[in-house]
């Protein structure tokens, strides 16, 4: 018995030991799991869990730059920006009260708000995050918001961004060009130098606390914001606004479908003037249609006309072929290849010196006079003169215009291309190649921008290209002799004279070309006066281009009236002095 029981208790002792020795394995186990853990957290995963955790308390925010300001020579802002903010809702918040929240906000903001539109937008479902809407001037935003909290009404939120204006509204705009909704440049010097007007938004990084304040003296990154370059233009507004109103007029009186007026400093190549009409309000976005934000300068091509001559008599003259005082045959007709050509006006054989020529704007004698050139050498003075090929005035979608190579003339291209049918051009290729016999036979690639300005206010040219002679200055001259005669008295155009200057020009009359197929509809025309002044000593050269305007309207009776207002404004802004002598007498006939 007593046996039994020492055998017992033993059993049990060593029962109770193993279980002990149980006991102490698992403890040894679960804290050698904590201690791997913390190893693993305080050792090989600290930085992961220690972002974790400053993410869940951190807050990020977007310093948004400004795009840079178009200027025009004077630095007065033809297109800038001004801080404006965007509207957006949590519709977890808003579902409740959405018809009183979009009430206040329609109140408000006026036409940037729909009612229902908004109504549906603060009660979309699965989602926390909803713009109501964009570019809201900080006044105007800012007071929805505060209306909101006067009603109590939560959920309805701002963040900060940048709004493009245009101060001069149509001022320019076909230049200009726009911005689309999220800012980027897609017409004119927006897109040009949409890179150079774009600057690097400014970021920051801070801890906050579980309540969302800033912890100060917590942690925190900032990225500075660099504002956008300013683009310096070589656009002066006052002459801009000035002639984009009398081109507006006189598009309105002719019933013409469009027209475009340019001036551009003949010296430096630099367009001080680019207006067209119809065009558009990229502030009010008004008249945004195809046909208006076109920019009509360098992507419209079309038949120039006579204003064309000039550039035939100048290759003669250049080969010593004709001089001012060159006499001339022109003959009632002339049919090449099966096609009959004459003038504008009916007459018999007439006697025109060079002159003449140009001054009654005779396609016979130009025609005769450029048969003393082969097709070769035509063509090889009008590409000189840069048709065919873009001017460089690096503004986006610019035509090379159309110009057949010489080698595979017929005899009616040869003699329609001498006075500016048969041959497509942009108004820009025209100011460059009429410019060179203005700036005595040097043309040189016209530019719309001086250089770029950055925040430290220093100016960086943009790079030029020097111009080259494309004909002699004793050519330059005989030619710029001819155009006088076309502003005399007795000549096409004298509506474009200027008291006190001397000017020489030329009128243009075309037929228009059928886009659908390609041959010339009668009675519609495109017409045109091209003129420097003064023409003693050339400082500027305006270009005017009215299309399809009345029946009978010719360039010396619609658009020379242009030319003189316009140019008349750019001679007493720039402050150029009168001529000193009067327009030497050219014989026109012999």
């Amino acid at each position: 018995m007593s046996r039994t029981k020492n055998r017992g208790a033993s059993e049990r002792h060593v029962l109770t030991r193993r279980r002990l020795r149980a006991c102490t394995v698992v403890v040894f186990i679960v804290f050698g799991l904590f201690g791997a853990r913390l190893f693993q957290i305080q050792g090989l995963d600290a930085s992961a869990y220690a972002a974790q955790a400053v993410a869940q308390g951190t807050n990020h925010s977007v310093d948004p730059a400004p795009r840079g300001a178009i200027l025009d020579r004077n630095g007065a802002q033809l297109a800038t920006s001004v801080d404006g903010l965007v509207i957006t809702a949590n519709p977890k918040m808003t579902t409740a009260k959405a018809p009183q929240i979009a009430r206040i906000l329609r109140e408000k903001l006026g036409d940037q708000i729909d009612y229902f539109d908004t109504i549906d937008l603060l009660r979309k479902p699965g989602t926390e995050y909803v713009v109501l809407a964009r570019n809201i001037p900080r006044w105007t935003a800012d007071k929805a918001i505060t209306a909101l909290g006067k009603a109590e009404l939560v959920g309805v939120f701002t963040e900060r961004e940048n709004i493009r204006t245009y101060p001069g509204g149509s001022l320019a705009a076909n230049l200009l060009g726009y911005v689309d909704g999220s800012g980027k440049g897609v017409a004119g010097l927006e897109q040009q130098y949409d890179k150079a007007l774009t600057g690097v938004d400014g970021k920051s990084t801070y801890e906050v606390s579980p309540t969302g304040q800033r912890i100060p003296m917590a942690d925190s990154s900032i990225t500075k914001m660099v504002p956008g370059k300013d683009v310096k233009t070589t656009i002066d507004r006052d002459l801009q606004w000035y002639a984009d109103q009398r081109l507006t007029d006189a598009v309105h009186e002719s019933s013409s479908d469009w027209g475009l007026a340019i001036t551009m400093d003949v010296k430096t190549c630099q367009i001080v003037q680019m207006s067209q009409s119809p065009t558009f309000d990229a502030d009010t976005r008004t008249g945004m249609d195809d046909s208006n934000t076109v920019s009509r300068a360098v992507q419209n091509v079309y038949e120039p006309g006579s204003v064309m001559k000039t550039v035939t008599m100048a290759a003669l003259a250049d080969q010593g072929k004709i001089a001012a005082d060159t006499p001339i045959s022109v003959p009632s007709s002339l049919t090449i290849d099966k096609f009959r050509i004459g003038d504008y006006w009916e007459h018999g054989r007439i006697n025109l010196t060079a002159a003449g020529v140009i001054a009654k704007s005779s396609n016979l004698g130009t025609i005769v006079a450029a048969q003393q050139m082969s097709d070769q050498t035509m063509y090889d003075y009008f590409s000189k003169f840069g048709f065919g090929r873009k001017t460089g005035v690096n503004l986006p979608g610019e035509s090379n215009g159309i110009l057949t190579d010489g080698k595979l003339w017929t005899k009616a291209n040869h003699a329609t291309i001498a006075f500016g049918q048969g041959v497509s051009v942009t108004a820009m290729q025209m100011i460059r190649a009429v410019g060179a016999i203005a700036n005595a036979g040097t043309m040189c690639e016209p530019t719309v921008v001086s250089g770029t300005v950055g925040e430290d206010g220093k100016e960086t040219p943009v790079a030029t290209t020097p111009g080259h002679r494309v004909v002699s200055k004793d050519a330059a001259a005989t030619v710029t002799r001819m155009m006088e005669a076309v502003t005399a008295d007795d000549g096409t155009a004298p509506a474009a004279q200027i008291e006190g200057y001397r000017v020489a020009g030329k009128t243009g009359t075309a037929w228009r070309v059928d886009p659908a197929t390609g041959r010339y509809i009668r009675g519609q025309n495109t017409v045109s006066f091209m003129g420097f002044a003064p023409a003693d000593n050339p400082r500027f050269l305006t270009y005017i281009v009215l299309d399809k305007p009345y029946s009978n309207a010719g360039g010396g009776s619609t658009a020379a009236p242009v030319f003189h207002d316009i140019m008349s404004m750019a001679l007493e802004r720039f402050g150029v002095a009168p001529s000193g002598s009067k327009s030497p007498k050219v014989e026109q006939t012999w």
